[in-house]
């Protein structure tokens, strides 16, 4: 099967993916087009397959059909978990799995771009291009203060910044988040809706996310993709969607007008 929906090669690719669990149809003939350096937000209510495709992407679970192409050559759907990985595709998932009882700089050391294990990474001396690097990230993040602190001391917020910044010293061509703004503060929701704008377009992000008030933060002037029962219920700008008559009947709970 292969991907020639358009002229133009997407950065992500998936076309009549499918999965079912145990009879439960998790993602029904999905198609999802992403531009390289596009923030693409993903919205739907529980059980509408966001997990489930965030999974299919990275290699943690395999489709029952379809295909998942990555930079228009790749198909991630015959890969291991740690071949995509090493195709530059990172995940934050909801809950921070930061090295608690290393310090942030530590955290970045470890997450830089190699195949060293976790010792050697340690003991690895950075080149000046490294620290450089890790220098920037820390920057980006809002954690230079605290880069000598062990990450279990950080703030909930600090911690989802750091995973991020372990993303970027991966060198992660695409980033997938999950829900990031879920059990933040007003304030660091707000300060991470900034830290991820500032990244598209050097990057390419995919952000799975409730909080509608973040949604409205982060993709106003963007394409938002809304999910249901695992398949494209429809994709638009955030008022577009939020005014969509079948998000309002489906994803919003309003309960169908009678003619």
């Amino acid at each position: 099967m292969k991907i020639e929906s358009t002229q133009k090669q997407f950065l992500l690719a998936a076309e009549g993916v499918n999965k079912t669990f145990s009879g439960f149809k998790a993602i029904t003939d999905l198609n999802f087009y992403l531009d390289r350096g596009e923030l693409r937000t993903v919205i739907g209510p529980n059980g509408a397959g966001k997990t489930t495709f965030l999974d299919l992407i990275t290699g943690r679970t395999k489709p029952d059909a379809g295909k998942i192409e990555f930079e228009g050559t790749h198909d991630v759907t015959r890969m291991n978990e740690y071949q995509i990985y090493r195709l530059g595709i990172g995940r934050k998932f909801q809950t921070p799995t930061v090295y608690t009882d290393h310090s942030v700089w530590e955290n970045l050391l470890l997450s830089l771009e190699g195949s060293r294990g976790v010792w050697s990474s340690l003991f690895h001396r950075p080149s000046s291009t490294e620290r450089d690097r890790m220098d920037e990230i820390l920057k980006i993040i809002n954690l230079t203060n605290q880069r000598d602190w062990k990450a279990g001391a950080l703030a909930h917020g600090q911690k989802q910044w750091l995973e991020i910044g372990m993303l970027l010293a991966q060198n992660a061509k695409l980033l997938l988040v999950d829900e990031p703004a879920a059990g933040m503060t007003d304030i660091e929701t707000h300060k991470t809706g900034e830290l991820l704008l500032s990244l598209a377009g050097e990057h390419t992000i995919v952000v799975i996310e409730h909080d509608m008030v973040f949604v409205r933060q982060i993709a106003a002037g963007r394409k938002v993709t809304v999910l249901h029962q695992g398949s494209v219920l429809c994709e638009g700008g955030v008022d577009e969607v939020q005014n969509n008559e079948r998000v309002l009947d489906v994803y919003l709970g309003r309960k169908k007008r009678h003619a």
